[in-house]
């Protein structure tokens, strides 16, 4: 289990205010799909994918965006138990998605980056060293039902 100072705490609640969950969820996705192309193959009702064009117009990645950062924003409200409020879609990335657990890691890069290109110097290397922090304890839940 994850130890977080009160400071930690109000960082991480304090990027978090500053996410736009329309505008970041929908360029994280296209961020991950232009970098790791590999990962398109969980994508396969998405519709046109194989362009940056395509991605960056898609609907469906970013509703799909949109999911991915409210369930983030779970993790920040109940950043002391989120572990077990994710085992089950831990579970069910591991028994129905099938996605390979080092995309979770992947994909959190995706964030930060996303998140840092819209804060810049706020996210200096002090807030960015518990926003990985965080972001790593998020990951670990995803993997958890892997184990």
């Amino acid at each position: 289990m994850v130890k977080w100072t009160e400071e930690e705490r109000r960082i991480v609640r304090g990027v978090w205010e500053k996410v736009d969950i329309d505008e970041i969820g929908a360029e994280l996705w296209a961020r991950a799909l232009i970098v790791y192309p590999w990962i398109e193959r969980y994508f396969g009702s998405f519709g046109d994918i194989f362009t940056t064009t395509a991605i960056l117009n898609n609907p469906k990645l970013a509703a799909l965006g949109k999911v991915v950062l409210s369930a983030l924003d779970t993790a920040v409200k109940n950043i002391d138990h989120f572990k077990a409020m994710y085992a089950s879609l831990s579970r069910q990335h591991y028994e129905k998605i099938k996605v390979d657990p080092d995309n979770f890691r992947l994909l959190a890069e995706c964030i930060t980056i996303t998140i840092a290109c819209k804060l810049r110097a706020e996210l200096n290397p002090q807030v960015q060293a518990t926003w990985q922090k965080f972001l790593s304890a998020v990951v670990e839940a995803m993997s958890s039902q892997y184990k």
